[in-house]
């Protein structure tokens, strides 16, 4: 019966409003976008609202830090916001291995066969953001499988938390990936700066929250 409490207040306390913002934020990308096709609006509309739910997820144990709360394993408004990161997250990728080179996403990783051109496993910006891309995908399928209690019961806190960790890994990959794709695209000003702002907001508050747990120690 406790579970059961606690499963619906997260769904009506978290799922819910995560759900409705999300699908709101993404509608009215996909619908504003000058993009022709779905699948690039699509891809557009999903990646903005992951990256800051990703940011979201990220920001919320250094905020309890500094508010001098607890903060314990595992938070489950910081899972329920990661979750939410994860569905986007994973879309956006499955998605946008379908906007450039149509019919060839295998092109995305490696360079086509030309007789004078390069060969092998790209290496240009084109492949830099792929390969960041694919990684932070995979490290966040692993993260989204394993955010529920029957993971946390079966690894025990430690491990399920070290597991988590690659959040931070997953993080730094999705930024690189997204200045990368700021870069060769030439996203307008507002998109950029949305997504900088991601990114150094949660760089400065997981900076600040490694700072204090060091101090943390010292001062007991």
């Amino acid at each position: 019966m406790v579970r059961l409490t606690r499963f619906w207040k997260r769904m009506f306390a978290h799922h819910l409003p995560l759900f409705v913002t999300s699908a709101v934020v993404c509608a009215a990308l996909y619908v504003t976008r000058p993009f022709n096709d779905v699948i690039t609006r699509l891809s557009f509309a999903t990646a903005y609202p992951a990256l800051i739910l990703m940011a979201f997820a990220l920001l919320i144990g250094p905020w309890k830090m500094l508010r001098g709360e607890k903060t314990p394993v595992s938070i489950d408004l910081r899972r329920d916001v990661g979750i939410w990161a994860g569905i986007l997250g994973i879309l956006h990728a499955v998605v946008g291995q379908c906007v450039h080179l149509r019919g060839r996403p295998w092109l995305y990783y490696v360079y086509e066969h030309r007789r004078n051109g390069p060969t092998g496993l790209r290496h240009d910006l084109f492949g830099f953001d792929n390969y960041t891309g694919l990684v932070a995908t995979l490290i966040l399928v692993a993260l989204f499988a394993t955010s529920n209690d029957l993971f946390l019961r079966r690894l025990g806190a430690q491990n399920w938390k070290q597991l988590q960790r690659w959040n931070y890994v997953c993080f730094v990959l999705t930024a690189a990936h997204a200045i990368g794709y700021q870069t060769m695209e030439k996203q307008k000003e507002p998109f950029v700066l949305t997504a900088v702002a991601c990114i150094v907001i949660t760089l400065c508050a997981q900076m600040i929250g490694f700072v204090k747990r060091r101090r943390m120690p010292a001062r007991a």
